[in-house]
């Protein structure tokens, strides 16, 4: 998967780890709009980069740049969503659906999870979303999709309550597994694959 393979809207830069991988950093550089969640905007503005927003509850970010940056902090206190899934919000109400997530995995794992649970309920309220990590991408799907690949590709497919699950170009076939670890390790045979479902799944592919 190459930068120019992915179109986007905007990027969304959570507060996990930085991004490092040329993939995702190269994203940030690029995107024509940047949401910053909340204390993630403190890493990338001492990096020398302006956000054109910076969205949270002001829970984690500096005092010095809230009241800096006030004209561009949109603050949501509603504690029902986290800050990722308010920047989606955000980014949805000015019509941008083509959305990257990067910076969105690492630190607290607990956060690292309940932010790749959410990439489903954003895709069905219309969000066009990829998550890039440094080590590869999460992209929520439904239905029967076919996803670009190389020869030996690793590849993970997380079930939603979807049935029916099969796969095409996989090396290991798909069923309707209840579990998310039986999905995992499995490997493109080609230049793409293809996934058959009733429902919504989640893939995950390696660079």
């Amino acid at each position: 998967m190459k930068v120019n393979d992915i179109d986007m809207d905007a990027v969304i830069l959570g507060n996990g780890e930085y991004p490092t991988h040329s993939m995702p950093e190269t994203m940030l550089i690029m995107a024509p709009y940047v949401v910053c969640c909340d204390g993630s905007a403190d890493e990338h503005i001492r990096r020398g980069f302006i956000p054109n927003a910076i969205i949270g509850d002001g829970d984690s970010l500096s005092a010095e740049n809230k009241d800096r940056f006030r004209e561009i902090f949109h603050q949501i206190d509603d504690q029902e969503t986290n800050d990722q899934t308010k920047a989606v919000h955000f980014l949805l109400d000015q019509g941008k659906k083509v959305i990257i997530l990067v910076g969105a995995t690492g630190k607290r794992e607990d956060h690292t999870l309940g932010n790749i649970s959410l990439l489903v309920d954003y895709m069905k309220v219309g969000a066009q979303v990829t998550m890039l990590t440094d080590h590869g991408m999460f992209v929520p799907a439904s239905g029967r999709n076919t996803f670009k690949s190389r020869p030996g590709q690793q590849v993970s497919v997380f079930n939603f309550g979807a049935t029916g699950l099969r796969g095409e170009g996989l090396v290991y076939p798909l069923s309707d597994f209840d579990n998310w670890w039986q999905g995992t390790l499995n490997e493109a045979t080609g230049d793409e694959f293809t996934i058959h479902a009733e429902g919504d799944y989640l893939v995950y592919l390696n660079y």
